[in-house]
């Protein structure tokens, strides 16, 4: 069984995440969305309330798995496993970014393979960072989020 993991902090998720994950789902057995317990980083939503969102998004692929894990990528890719990691990429900068995550990983883990996709051009300018900007100024994040994460958002305020 080909088993892919799908890491981030999906704080929240979006339509490019979902749309990615969808598309991971097509090429591989297993997907597992790792949504990652960062402590540096502030995040709006509880790790735990990420999962479910996550899972209520993504309940119509049987082949996805949500879980939430803290700790190196390699120790839960190994706990799951799994020699893939699934990434997003909107722009050369997130190329940039990722490159030396790449590296450091298969230092780790040589066996590792990480599978680049494409955002698609009507989510390429959507990130977590910005629809988070917006909440906090009750702007419409409709074109941003699907229905079914708007909704659970909504229910969280």
């Amino acid at each position: 069984m080909r088993i892919a993991v799908f890491p981030g902090s999906f704080d929240p998720v979006t339509k490019g995440h979902e749309d990615l994950i969808y598309r991971a789902s097509k090429m591989f057995d297993k997907v597992i969305v790792g949504v990652l317990v960062n402590s540096n980083k502030n995040s709006f939503l509880k790790a735990e309330d990420k999962k479910r969102i996550l899972e209520l998004a993504l309940e119509d692929l049987p082949e996805v798995e949500v879980k939430v894990f803290d700790g190196l990528l390699v120790d839960f890719l190994r706990e799951n496993n799994s020699k893939i990691i699934i990434r997003g990429l909107r722009s050369m900068l997130d190329l940039e970014y990722e490159m030396p995550l790449d590296y450091g990983n298969k230092v780790l883990d040589p066996q590792i393979e990480t599978v680049y996709l494409l955002t698609k051009p009507e989510y390429s300018h959507i990130s977590s960072s910005a629809v988070k900007e917006l909440m906090k100024y009750n702007a419409d994040i409709s074109s941003y989020v699907s229905e079914k994460v708007l909704n659970a958002l909504n229910e969280l305020k």
